[in-house]
């Protein structure tokens, strides 16, 4: 009878694939291994769909794709036959059953096994029942050179489907789990609150492997980690980093502990936030192929945070800050717009916007005619920037970054073909106060990966001043909205939380503007249903988590 092993090295290829690039995904696969392989691994564990990119969306639905998934499923199984690590990656595989959320395990140049997703997620920013069959039925553990390995997938782990337990019950010796889990704040002590209850519950440690990576508003920041069957942390990765970490486990009686394994420090919250949108916006632009990027630089605080997001995650030269002023720009937002482009090293263009502004004004004084003058002259100003930007964006190929935040786009301080011009927000998902609370976290740190300089990068007084949109005289946001304080807690009541204007009173707020803001929220959906990606860093951002009706009356009266 052959020996049981007493050890297994096990590499986690915590990466950043591409949703769709199946070549590239597998090159990555393939430079992973080989580095895993340099190390002495023995297997190598990949993260979810990682041939394919996740999440692929309705691409599954495309016979095309899915052969090409299989095929570099195949191709890359052949590999195996050189003596190397084995390797479990997950793919997109039809079937007979259906078309599944699948893994494979490849050793010896062949593929051992298949595992499907049981467990499919249909919430939040998922709704993989729509592309996705679950799995016919629990197949049990796979035996990888003599170990028992029991391979659920990322919500196989998190839902009420008994799938660790009966993997467990079925001579599993350890449990290996591919995730696809997206970044919100504070998401790792879930993740490892989610684990320590299966091991709880099963008695066999888990490995939890996850994906690095901006795909569209979704951010995936890794953190690989795993727990041991005496439910401590066994080893942790690092968070918003690629890597490949060999970690080392030992046969102790009926147990599999981790002898060896990394053990990275997590970022606080302000810098996972930052990093977060920093990874966000480099990916979205770089994969999606644009060589630099624009924006409007106001001399205001979410233009300059995104003026730093954009060379810290792109470098300063590119980056193009156009400042573009008008009758109502104050003389410290001029200084206060050029002291940023300049602390932050990139190219800093005025272009003024009296001239067009006037045009629009004059071609439209006959229709205007016995009107008072208010909120769509306001908006002219705008629109007139908006298409400034746009045709910059066009004539040098520049991605137009957009500059609001969470706490505008809820209430409709946004204006449409304006500054909601863009094609990708960094700070969408960021209410106002956590936007200062960033801009003074990244004034004194400078986060690892960054391109941009050290010291203080966004302007003390940007931070200090009351915000304005200055589109008339003397104008700031508090003139119409309540003390952001006030706002922002009003806001991730009502989105987050779904809480009732009687509990939100509850805490101490005031029921005319508590149902002020539900009533801004619920009529501004239409602005929001054309705003730009932007990157998800709450429990609920607009759009894939929040689908509200356009066409609603409902308001909260108790």
């Amino acid at each position: 009878m052959t020996k049981k092993p007493d050890i297994l090295r096990i590499a986690i290829a915590q990466l950043n694939p591409t949703v769709g690039d199946v070549a590239g995904n597998l090159a990555k696969a393939r430079e992973a291994r080989a580095d895993a392989a340099r190390q002495g691994a023995d297997l190598v564990l990949y993260t979810e769909l990682f041939l394919a990119g996740y999440p692929p969306e309705d691409l599954v639905l495309k016979p095309a794709f899915l052969k090409t998934c299989e095929r570099a499923a195949q191709e890359f199984a052949a590999d195996t036959a050189d003596g190397g690590p084995g390797v479990i990656i997950g793919t997109p595989l039809k079937r007979k059953s259906g078309t599944h959320n699948s893994i494979i395990v490849a050793d010896g140049g062949k593929i051992i096994a298949e595992r499907y997703k049981l467990d499919l997620p249909n919430y939040g920013e998922f709704d993989e029942k729509r592309v996705f069959q679950a799995g016919p039925e629990l197949q049990g553990p796979v035996n990888f050179r003599g170990v028992r390995l029991g391979i659920p997938i990322c919500e196989d782990i998190w839902g009420d489907v008994a799938v660790c337990e009966t993997l467990a019950e079925s001579g599993a010796e350890m449990l290996l789990v591919p995730n696809g889990s997206p970044y919100y704040r504070a998401k790792i002590d879930v993740r490892h609150q989610v684990v320590i209850k299966q091991v709880i519950e099963c008695g066999l440690p888990m490995i939890y492997a996850n994906q690095l990576g901006g795909q569209d508003e979704l951010i995936f920041d890794g953190a690989s980690f795993a727990i041991g069957a005496d439910r401590t942390l066994a080893f942790q990765m690092s968070q918003f980093e690629d890597a490949v970490d060999v970690t080392i486990w030992k046969r102790q009686g009926d147990h599999w502990v981790c002898s060896e394994g990394p053990m990275s420090k997590i970022p606080e919250r302000e810098e996972a936030d930052y990093r977060a949108c920093m990874l966000g916006l480099r990916d979205y632009v770089n994969k999606n192929g644009f060589k630099n990027v624009v924006l409007g630089l106001s001399g205001g605080i979410d233009s300059a945070i995104c003026a730093a997001l954009a060379v810290d995650a792109l470098g300063e030269e590119r980056l193009r800050a156009v400042m573009m002023p008008y009758r109502y720009t104050s003389k410290d937002s001029l200084k206060d717009a050029e002291d940023c482009a300049r602390a932050l090293g990139c190219r800093y263009d005025i272009v003024p916007i009296f001239e067009p502004v006037e045009g629009f004004l004059h071609t439209l004084t006959q229709l205007f005619e016995g009107t008072k003058e208010g909120i769509t002259e306001e908006n002219l100003q705008s629109r007139a920037r908006g298409t400034i930007l746009m045709a910059i964006s066009n004539k040098f190929g520049s991605m137009v970054v957009t500059t609001g935040n969470k706490s505008e786009m809820s209430v409709g301080y946004a204006t449409l073909y304006g500054d909601m011009n863009g094609g990708f927000n960094p700070i969408k998902d960021l209410y106002k106060m956590q936007v200062y609370a960033l801009s003074r976290w990244r004034n004194s740190h400078v986060p690892p990966g960054a391109l941009g300089p050290s010291g203080e990068v966004i302007p003390k007084n940007i931070i200090d001043k009351a915000p304005s949109a200055e589109l008339r005289e003397n104008q700031t946001d508090q003139d119409s909205l309540p003390p952001y304080p006030v706002l922002d807690d009003i806001l991730e009541c009502l989105v987050e939380n779904e809480m009732g204007v009687d509990d939100i009173v509850a805490r101490g707020h005031d029921r005319a503007t508590v149902t002020r803001v539900e009533h801004l929220l619920y009529i501004a959906e239409y602005k929001r249903r054309q705003a730009a990606p932007g990157v998800k860093i709450t429990r609920k951002n607009f759009g894939r988590d929040r689908r509200y009706p356009i066409t609603n009356r409902f308001r909260d009266r108790g």
